[in-house]
């Protein structure tokens, strides 16, 4: 199987289906510590995200089992941004966490409330795809300006462009994204002039032009207008 996305290195995207495999460990597992007792489990569970969260999917056993037994006989799925996903395992470990402490100091119901909304929310995710956590983040990154817009002009200084020849192309990329080469490709056949701008490198431009999906390409003078909107 040939990968677009290094599980291990590439951890700025991950298989849309991987976290959909740890979803559904997680809900099934909270559910059977919180219906027979075994609240132990849900500490353990909260300590596997948290290791995973620290030292990198190697570690993470569900991650392990997606990706090593399971990728390889079904295939790559939807390579996603990998931050959502992420952010929704930090809320489960501290909900995890905060369960097992529950238990601990023998306040049981608190523990299984915590348990069955860790548990919910998670089943929720692996069968439907609706994943709370994730929204939760797209929320806050829209709150914190981070919002699709019209793009007018662009700095072309800023970019380390120039138009002084004429129109050019400025295309926002992702080196996992294989639109974003066939989009460039067919730009540079068409005899048109081509710069990318890497937001996975300038993160800040992404911020700074609405860019929330890529490619995004608009045709620009020297001045840096934008004339035309391509992707």
């Amino acid at each position: 199987m040939i990968r677009k996305a290094d599980p291990y290195r590439d951890t700025d995207v991950i298989d849309a289906r991987a976290p959909r495999t740890n979803q559904a460990i997680v809900g099934v597992l909270s559910l059977l510590a919180v219906v027979t007792g075994w609240w132990p489990i849900l500490g353990i569970l909260a300590g596997q995200l948290a290791i995973g969260l620290l030292f990198g999917r190697r570690y993470c056993l569900p991650c392990l089992l997606y990706f090593e037994l399971i990728q390889p006989r079904i295939g790559e799925g939807p390579i996603e941004d990998s931050r959502p996903p992420r952010f929704a395992n930090v809320v489960g470990a501290v909900f995890l966490g905060a369960a097992t402490l529950a238990y601990l100091v023998g306040l049981s119901p608190i523990g299984v409330a915590l348990g069955l909304i860790v548990a919910a929310l998670a089943l929720l995710a692996a069968t439907t795809g609706l994943c709370v956590g994730c929204e939760i983040y797209r929320f806050a990154a829209r709150l914190r300006g981070v919002r699709a817009r019209h793009i007018d002009s662009v700095d072309l200084a800023e970019l380390g462009a120039s138009a002084a020849s004429g129109e050019i192309v400025v295309e926002f990329t992702h080196p996992l994204c294989t639109d974003c080469r066939s989009l460039e490709a067919e730009l540079r056949a068409s005899g048109r002039t081509v710069f990318t701008v890497d937001v996975s490198r300038r993160p800040e431009l992404a911020r700074k032009y609405g860019v929330v999906l890529v490619p995004t390409a608009v045709a620009v003078t020297a001045s840096g207008a934008v004339v035309e909107r391509l992707a």
